[in-house]
């Protein structure tokens, strides 16, 4: 065992780990200063707070006399007026930023919008609304005659030309026939039988110009054991004597299984008669 002491250290004697103190003049000072700091930022909020409420009065008071001014009309409206765009000039120097946010907010009502334009809108009128389509007129029937059928002539009827295409006149022709089916019971078909052209014969007297309403005639030909011959005239509406066109259509009834011809329906043959 070894009794010698150890031997003596370098380092001085001291407090490991011991806090040190500040001085109190330090604290003092240190603590004063976050007083004051705060207090700055108390004032700066107030004064942010007092700012707003102005421009919030000032826009308050742009509106009213904005209003009054579209009230009153005349002369007074533009002096009114001025002195709103003051106010409200006055309440943006204090605070663009803020007067942003209020309209953005929808403070301002749609009455400042108006005043820029120096008139309101007008509202829409009963003239406004587009026109309704007529009824189709009722038109009496001829001797002899299926049906008549008025039409208007449109615009994308027109080719280059500037007068109706040529196959226009087969669309006008294949509506009159569909509107005279209408009138027939079933129009003329049903599981088991029904109709298709068989043959289109078209004599093309004029061109048909636009604007311009014609009149589709249609009346039996020939009316054979299947089939029918409608013949058709094109005519002006208000001027029957002016031919657009004429001929016939050969409609024949087949079997819908078979694709064979059928007999004429009685329904058909009753309203050619």
């Amino acid at each position: 065992m070894n009794d010698q002491p150890p031997p003596p250290s370098d380092k001085k004697p001291g407090r490991r780990g011991a806090p040190r103190k500040r001085p109190a003049a330090k604290r003092a000072t240190k603590t004063k200063g976050a007083e004051a700091t705060v207090a700055t930022g108390a004032a700066t909020v107030t004064e942010a707070e007092s700012a707003t409420r102005d421009v919030a009065r000032d826009a308050a008071t742009a509106v009213a006399d904005v209003s009054n001014a579209l009230t009153n009309g005349g002369g007074g409206a533009e002096a009114t007026g001025e002195t709103a765009k003051k106010n409200a000039g006055a309440g943006d120097r204090r605070g663009r930023a803020s007067r942003r946010d209020t309209v953005r907010d929808g403070a301002l009502p749609t009455a400042v919008a108006g005043a820029a334009t120096d008139a309101p809108a007008a509202p829409a009128t009963a003239d406004a609304a587009p026109p309704s389509a007529a009824p189709m007129k009722q038109i009496d029937l001829r001797p002899g005659e299926l049906i008549r059928v008025p039409l208007s002539v449109r615009w994308r009827d027109l080719d280059a030309f500037n007068h109706v295409n040529n196959s226009k006149y087969l669309s006008y022709l294949e509506e009159a026939r569909l509107r005279w089916m209408l009138s027939v019971p079933g129009m003329g078909m049903d599981d088991n039988v029904a109709p298709v052209v068989a043959a289109s014969n078209l004599n093309y007297r004029r061109p048909i110009e636009w604007p311009g309403d014609v009149v589709i005639e249609l009346f039996v030909e020939r009316l054979g054991g299947s089939s029918i011959t409608i013949g058709h005239r094109i005519v002006d509406a208000n001027e029957p004597r002016a031919l657009y066109c004429d001929g016939n259509v050969v409609m024949v009834w087949i079997d819908r299984t078979t694709g064979r011809s059928a007999p004429l329906p009685d329904e058909v043959r009753k309203a050619c008669s």
